[in-house]
């Protein structure tokens, strides 16, 4: 008999408690899942900052160096409306743009933790990095660099699919992060690699304990398949 699908709340939590990226990313290899990480220079602001939430992807558009911008519109395009539109455990996902600015800082941290957003994901730079220090709201980016973006890119649709790297991102995925990387799970996958997660996760402290009580790593190997 298949297993009922898990309600949400207990999907994130799972992920939390439970999963880390290694782990998540190790099973969507073995499904044919291959391109699931973020470009490894996107890492957390601290190191012990983790996210586990539904993608909210937002694209972002640079502006031509020096010049008008020929449809000017709000301020940062469509960035406020994409942050005041974020829900409960949702992550901003934002890609598209040239890294030479800014994509995150306090104020949008504020707004999201509001929310109660679960984070941001950044294919580029955030800034005010210690309001965002003191607010502890996960984000993960190439780093800190203080550069606007007001007057070099803009937003310009969100809630559609974008690609950072080597991998697509819908409206719905789910984002797990910590100091090892960022994958992406497809939501229609969600299933089959949290099981699988979950499976291989307490495995492997199964095998911890058991080579902590002498056992050897190919014995271990052996007997369980997992290292």
């Amino acid at each position: 008999m298949s297993r009922p699908p898990r309600a949400e709340d207990e999907i994130l939590d799972l992920i939390r408690h439970e999963l880390s990226s290694a782990v998540v990313g190790d099973v969507m290899d073995q499904i044919g899942l291959l391109r699931q990480f973020l470009p490894a220079e996107i890492r957390p602001l601290l190191p012990g900052m983790r996210v586990a939430g539904r993608a909210m992807p937002v694209l972002t558009e640079n502006l031509a160096d020096g010049a008008a911008d020929t449809d000017p519109g709000p301020p940062f395009g469509l960035m406020l409306e994409a942050l005041d539109d974020l829900k409960p455990n949702e992550v901003y996902v934002c890609g598209g743009g040239s890294p030479h600015y800014a994509l995150w800082g306090e104020l949008m941290s504020t707004r999201a933790r509001v929310l109660r957003a679960a984070g941001a994901v950044l294919d580029g730079y955030y800034r005010d990095t210690e309001g965002i220090l003191a607010l502890k709201f996960p984000t993960f980016g190439y780093g800190a660099y203080a550069q606007d973006q007001g007057p070099r890119g803009k937003v310009v649709d969100y809630r559609s699919r974008i690609w950072i790297g080597q991998v697509s991102i819908d409206p719905g995925d789910i984002v797990v992060g910590d100091r090892d990387g960022v994958c992406i799970v497809p939501r229609r996958h969600q299933e089959e690699v949290i099981a699988l997660a979950l499976e291989k996760a307490r495995g492997e402290n199964l095998v911890r304990r058991e080579i902590e009580a002498g056992m050897s790593s190919q014995d271990a190997f052996a007997k369980y398949g997992i290292m």
